[in-house]
């Protein structure tokens, strides 16, 4: 590619393409329809591969779901998730005793540490209408340091999200959701305790970009080690540096020199992942990412014999109340409410 700084661009499929110390990203979008009394879909599933449902049908996917959209109680051990939000809910359950609602542009930083097993449910919780889902799950790698720490969460609510608004020379806007790192000055909320994130020096970054169109906006120059990717999810083409890029694209970036993303006549949206890699050994098995094939034994073993603390509650796919607000009961009694 003749622009240096511009190494790959690349179609997105499912999942996304991620870097150190980034595992994978998944952006799922299901056009739920009005709920039953239960919180799933007020319609038909006959058909579904249910309990495995990947494939869009009426606009919408079950996944490990049954009865209600979503991921019922399954294990994770040795990497974070950072589930971000941007329509519809979400509802957590977890080994620890934990539980909450969240969505509607909030974002959980899930730490699973030595071991977890949690619940993502997809509460249809309006009967009178439609309920949409948007949302990314980004999967960010723990250094070996890290992998025993204690399973725990932390809520980010969208009203607390710092957002940044800037106007290139011609007055088109850019807006970021800062949910990780710094820019321009500004810091995001901190990240779990554990994370990667949470050295600045590691320089990880998680920013969500809305430009108008014709917009202008300048990515700032970080390190020459910094691992960079843009995920350009939704509207036309932008410009990188005068290089065209449609929707749905992957662009990885350098790290040491400013980027010049110029958008075009449609409103664009864009996803930023960058950071320091942790650069070391990856090995992933299923839901369990450690740093040595005997690592990966022993989280099976540990696993089987304790099933990470046991699951405290009476089903595998629970939710909440459909009149429960957005909140976060954690597993030390902590309560959280939006």
């Amino acid at each position: 590619m003749s622009n240096k700084k511009i190494l790959n661009i690349q179609k997105l499929g499912f999942p996304w393409v991620t870097e150190d110390p980034f595992l994978m990203t998944v952006h799922h979008n299901d056009a739920y329809p009005a709920g039953n009394d239960e919180q799933g879909p007020s319609t038909s599933l006959a058909g579904r591969n249910l309990g495995q449902d990947f494939m869009i049908k009426d606009g919408f996917r079950m996944y490990h779901g049954t009865t209600v959209p979503g991921f019922p109680a399954h294990p994770h051990k040795g990497f974070e998730t950072v589930t971000i939000v941007l329509e519809g809910l979400v509802d957590h359950f977890d080994s620890t005793g934990a539980r909450g609602r969240y969505g509607n542009g909030d974002v959980q930083w899930l730490t699973t540490g030595k071991g977890s097993l949690h619940t993502e449910m997809f509460p249809l919780v309006h009967k009178d209408k439609g309920n949409p889902l948007e949302l990314f799950q980004i999967w960010l790698n723990l250094a070996a340091k890290d992998k025993t720490a204690n399973p725990d969460y932390k809520m980010l609510w969208a009203e607390d999200i710092p957002e940044i608004e800037s106007a290139d020379a011609n007055g088109k806007k850019t807006t970021v959701r800062l949910i990780a790192g710094k820019l321009q000055g500004k810091n995001s909320l901190d990240p779990a305790a554990a994370s990667w994130a949470n050295d600045p020096n590691n320089h990880v970054g998680i920013y969500l970009i809305r430009m108008e169109p014709g917009a202008v906006f300048t990515m700032p120059a970080v390190s020459k080690t910094l691992n960079r990717n843009i995920y350009f999810y939704e509207g036309e083409e932008i410009y990188l540096e005068g290089t065209t890029v449609q929707a749905y694209h992957r662009a990885k970036l350098t790290g040491d020199q400013e980027i010049e993303i110029t958008n075009g006549e449609k409103e664009a949206y864009i996803l930023v992942l960058e950071g320091e890699p942790i650069g070391e050994p990856v090995v992933q098995h299923g839901p369990f990412v450690m740093n040595s094939e005997q690592e990966i034994r022993e989280a099976f073993n540990d696993y089987r014999r304790t099933q990470f603390g046991g699951w405290p509650w009476g089903r595998m796919d629970p939710v909440n109340e459909p009149s429960d607000g957005r909140f976060a009961r954690h597993g030390d009694g902590r309560i959280e409410e939006r």
